[in-house]
């Protein structure tokens, strides 16, 4: 397969681009690198079969001429992170609503399969639960900044769905429940990996809101299976999956978990949805997803406990016993490896 991996410097997209060369596929990364970097894909940089092309899915012309290239698309690139969500609504709505237009456009003028990842933000403040594929969308107020991210994934969702129906284009859909491992930041509001910084610092978990909203939290590398299992499956085309875990937990009682693995001695802090985010902020208390569709197709199930993916997160950020004071240089074009990345401007002069 020759892949083309939007947002692929990111956390999820940097992990399934070394699974797919682990199997043999050719990758390209599309990433801007606005909220993706370049240290989760160093290590590929210099491959002959992996390629970094810093751009953005808004630009027509670049996403024409890697798509013409590829046989397969990963459309993860998004505006995501509640925090990123609430301070740019507006650049966020047209990265989201825009980028996946030109990404659905260009498969469809070249006829290639493409996979658009969507969100458990879709279903909104619906509690009722496992939550179906076909279960009602139950949304606050449009003005409500929340509420914008549900809002333009829908969108993206509906458009790869007609495009699709209408088209013909092969598109997958997936929803993806609270995705963890390696490489994620906290730095938009993702919870373990800040829950996990703050305990090793010996900082307060700062809990948002009562706690006692719950969760289900995957490994990345089950999503990335599912992901390349769905783009693979002919009877997924036209379908949408939950990706996610069933195993349940509250806000506090995952602080709580977090210190306790860590060892550390942080207390736990609440902190009003107000002050954290935005007055009138509103919350989903619950999130399970129903996983019986991808199940029953792929056989997809998750293979690591919500321990194994916490002590996965507190191992990649904690620093090594033996930290050595000195790095281990990169190899440059001329120590061994050629660096494939470019920028957009780069390969559209040279197409």
């Amino acid at each position: 397969m020759r892949a083309l991996i939007t947002g692929g410097a990111g956390f999820i997209g940097s992990h399934l681009a070394e699974r797919l060369l682990q199997r043999g596929d050719q990758v390209t990364v599309l990433d801007n690198l606005s909220t993706g970097r370049y240290e989760n894909v160093a290590h590929l940089d210099g491959r002959p079969d992996f390629q970094l092309v810093t751009g953005t899915i808004l630009n027509e012309t670049l996403v024409d001429k890697l798509a013409e290239r590829c046989d397969a698309i990963f459309h993860l690139a998004a505006a995501v992170g509640v925090e990123l969500i609430i301070k740019k609504p507006l650049e966020s709505m047209m990265t989201n609503i825009r980028g996946s237009e030109v990404v659905l456009e260009m498969a469809h003028r070249y006829r290639r399969k493409v996979l658009i990842a969507s969100t458990s933000e879709i279903y909104g403040k619906n509690i009722h639960g496992p939550l179906r594929e076909d279960t009602d969308r139950i949304l606050g107020s449009p003005l409500k900044t929340r509420w914008s991210y549900s809002t333009s994934k829908a969108v993206d969702e509906i458009l790869a769905y007609v495009y699709w129906k209408e088209k013909g284009v092969p598109t997958v859909i997936v929803r993806l429940f609270n995705t963890v491992g390696p490489r994620q930041s906290g730095a938009y509001g993702m919870v373990i990996p800040r829950f996990v910084s703050q305990a090793l610092a010996g900082s307060p978990l700062q809990v948002h809101g009562n706690g006692k909203q719950s969760r289900c939290f995957l490994h990345v590398r089950d999503v990335v299976e599912a992901l390349i299992g769905l783009i693979e499956h002919p009877r997924a085309v036209g379908e949408v999956f939950n990706i996610g875990s069933q195993e349940e937990i509250t806000i506090e009682a995952l602080a709580e978990r977090v210190i306790a693995l860590t060892g550390s001695a942080s207390r736990v802090e609440r902190i009003p949805y107000g002050e954290a985010y935005e007055e009138g902020y509103e919350d989903m208390p619950r999130r399970v997803p129903d996983i019986t569709k991808v199940q029953q197709l792929i056989g997809f199930r998750p293979t690591m406990t919500l321990e194994q993916i916490i002590r996965s997160v507190v191992d990649s950020q904690r620093p090594p016993t033996n930290q050595r004071s000195k790095r281990t240089p990169r190899r440059s074009a001329g120590g061994g490896r050629a660096s494939k990345r470019l920028s957009a401007s780069a390969l559209t002069q040279s197409s």
